[in-house]
């Protein structure tokens, strides 16, 4: 009996704890929030009067007409002057120096550079005897200064006979000896006229090549003045379309003297802005395009096959009167590699040498004349804007010569 009290005792007590469990685990759940209260709802603002600010109106005393002091006119009323806007100045075109004479005038800075030559030569020839050793040295000079090997023997051939004729010989004797000499080597009956000459159809064109770096857009730029000093109207062909920044070159140049630049995109068809360049200066009715080329392309397409292509568009429109090679006086015997490769795709009519204030060597005019049986036209003698001179023979040698 007294196991079965106390089994229900246990069972009891047993019950009891398990509830407890139960009810404080209820008591550990968080109720659910209460649900928010309604917010306050706040009425919208007034609409605003015509030039107020966004705002709640305020209230205002009404006035009618006849309270509203209106002016009598005895005091005047300050009206505010528009601002003045100044006009911006156009732009200024310069005029170019005549190019009559240019050379003579640029004579003394080819002269300080150039009478390495002519001095050396007098110098020599001064000499009380001429031996063999004399005329080795006189070929040296000659050589040395780019003359090139065969126009060298025939002006010591000649001096040599010169001088065995003459035979007492004055400083004034030789100097005038060695200047005809000269001039008998540089060619004084070679058509040295840049042809620019509109027809009646067409403008006057001209198609400048050569490698860069040796100054072709500049002596574009620089032949487009000497065109404008003489009273023609120029069109600029920026066909150089592979070099950053070659057709912003040319523009500036053109905008200097009024010249309308053609140009395309970067990296564009250089025959297309060609094309275009010389149906733009037909159209305008100029006197000559001149068409600045790429000297180097980043295609697989060979440069010369490029320039090629430039030839033959434009001249769907018209033959070219002038292809004007470019080279820089200082590479010697280099600029006459460059030569042989453009006249080979181009049939050119005319050299422009450039730098030929910074070299001594002088003799350069002589040896590429004589590679390419085309005369030297002109030459550029510095950084200035009308440094490019048309070239003249006797002045060129008076300069090479010295006083």
């Amino acid at each position: 009996m007294d196991i079965v009290i106390l089994a229900v005792v246990i069972a009891v007590v047993v019950l009891g704890a398990l509830g407890g469990l139960i009810v404080g685990s209820r008591r550990k759940k968080q109720l659910p929030p209460p649900p928010p209260a309604a917010p306050d709802i706040t009425a919208p603002p007034a609409e605003p009067h015509v030039g107020d600010e966004a705002e709640t109106p305020r209230d205002e005393e009404r006035r009618t007409i006849e309270e509203v002091d209106l002016p009598d006119g005895s005091t005047g009323v300050a009206v505010e002057e528009p601002p003045v806007v100044e006009e911006l100045p156009p732009t200024e075109i310069e005029v170019p120096e005549p190019t009559a004479g240019r050379l003579i005038r640029l004579r003394a800075r080819l002269s300080r550079s150039q009478t390495a030559l002519g001095k050396g030569l007098l110098t020599l020839l001064s000499r009380e005897h001429l031996d063999e050793d004399t005329w080795e040295e006189i070929e040296d000079t000659l050589l040395t200064a780019d003359v090139g090997v065969a126009p060298t023997q025939e002006l010591v051939d000649g001096l040599r006979e010169r001088v065995k004729v003459l035979g007492t010989r004055t400083p004034e004797e030789l100097r005038g000896l060695l200047r005809e000499e000269l001039l008998k080597l540089v060619g004084t009956d070679m058509d040295r006229v840049v042809k620019t000459e509109p027809e009646a159809s067409k403008p006057g064109i001209v198609m400048v090549v050569g490698v860069n770096g040796t100054g072709k857009t500049t002596t574009t730029g620089k032949l487009a003045r000497v065109l404008v000093a003489d009273g023609r109207s120029v069109v600029l062909g920026a066909a150089d379309t592979f070099r950053a920044a070659a057709a912003d070159q040319l523009q500036t140049w053109g905008e200097r003297v009024g010249a309308y630049t053609v140009r395309g995109p970067e990296g564009g068809d250089p025959a297309s802005v060609a094309f275009d360049a010389v149906k733009e200066g037909k159209e305008m009715g100029s006197d000559v395009v001149l068409i600045d080329t790429a000297g180097r392309l980043h295609t697989k397409t060979g440069l010369m096959d490029e320039l090629g292509k430039v030839k033959r568009v434009v001249e769907k429109h018209a033959p070219l009167d002038e292809v004007l090679l470019v080279l820089d006086a200082t590479t010697g015997q280099n600029g006459l590699v460059q030569a042989r490769v453009f006249a080979e795709v181009v049939d050119i009519t005319g050299i422009v040498l450039t730098k030929l204030d910074g070299t001594a060597k002088g003799g350069i005019v002589v040896a590429v004349q004589r590679e390419l049986g085309v005369p030297v036209k002109l030459i550029g003698l510095g950084e200035g804007a009308d440094d490019l001179a048309p070239f003249e023979p006797e002045a060129f040698v008076d300069a090479l010569i010295g006083e």
